[in-house]
């Protein structure tokens, strides 16, 4: 699926800011909240509630900074940042509203074998915060680390750190 331009973004969200044009945010809304729902239910031990309310309250924030949001990154990467601020707040709140069909276990046939997944998931679950977000930015969403610096406002040096320890840990986990 394609996530479109930033030139897309910047007319949509101009569109939606110069008249609240509710078909400009759908159209945003659309385009990004899948990435962003994957990637706050990573961060979140795959509690779908709690990725669903992260998301919501990411969108919430994001309409009312969106006029001051100055284009320094793409759209998707600021909305990753507020995504993570809402994710650790749901983390740091105790939320635990967990039932077993909140899990996401559906993958597609070709992927790897749901056994394998299911323990890199578990394994990803048990590392430190900093550590699991570094390593969902940058090797399951593909960030760079200097858009991981901005996402997390570390030095892309920490984001680089962060990835090794965690890849180490998870390596050892799962052996």
């Amino acid at each position: 699926m394609s996530t479109g331009t930033d030139e897309d973004d910047r007319l949509l969200v101009s569109r939606f800011l110069r008249t609240r044009d509710e078909s400009s945010f759908r159209a945003l809304y659309r385009r990004h909240t899948p990435a962003l729902y994957a990637f706050s239910l990573r961060l979140l031990e795959h509690r779908a509630v709690d990725a669903e309310d992260a998301v919501q309250d990411m969108w919430i924030r994001a309409i009312e900074r969106l006029g001051g949001f100055r284009w320094e990154s793409s759209l998707r990467t600021w909305l990753a940042g507020i995504a993570v601020n809402c994710c650790r707040e749901r983390s740091r709140t105790g939320w635990r509203w967990v039932q077993p069909d909140d899990l996401v276990l559906d993958r597609p046939d070709d992927e790897a074998p749901l056994d394998l997944t299911m323990a890199v998931d578990r394994s990803m679950a048990t590392l430190p915060a900093g550590c699991r977000a570094v390593f969902v930015l940058h090797d399951v969403e593909g960030y760079t680390h200097e858009e991981i610096g901005v996402i997390l406002g570390i030095a892309p040096g920490t984001s680089k750190s962060q990835l090794f320890h965690a890849r180490r840990r998870l390596r050892a986990l799962l052996q």
